[in-house]
């Protein structure tokens, strides 16, 4: 199993949250997303490291923005 975290910005609300949740679990391998909407920290696990740009890919099409890391 692997581990990322990483902050999204733009959350306002447990709508938000479920958006960001829905399409990062989307991604290939990917088996748990927790999202904190009050710091923005999103913390995904996965069979393997998942690409920070597919993260990202879902982040936007969500509707919101990925913070470099």
């Amino acid at each position: 199993m692997a581990e990322s975290t990483y902050t999204v910005t733009g959350m306002t609300c447990g709508h938000c949250v479920s958006s960001v949740t829905e399409e990062i679990s989307q991604i290939g391998g990917v088996q748990k997303v927790d999202v904190e909407l009050a710091s923005g920290k999103v913390t995904v696990t996965s069979d393997q490291p998942v690409a920070e740009g597919d993260v990202r890919t879902a982040v936007t099409e969500a509707g919101y923005t990925l913070v470099a890391s």
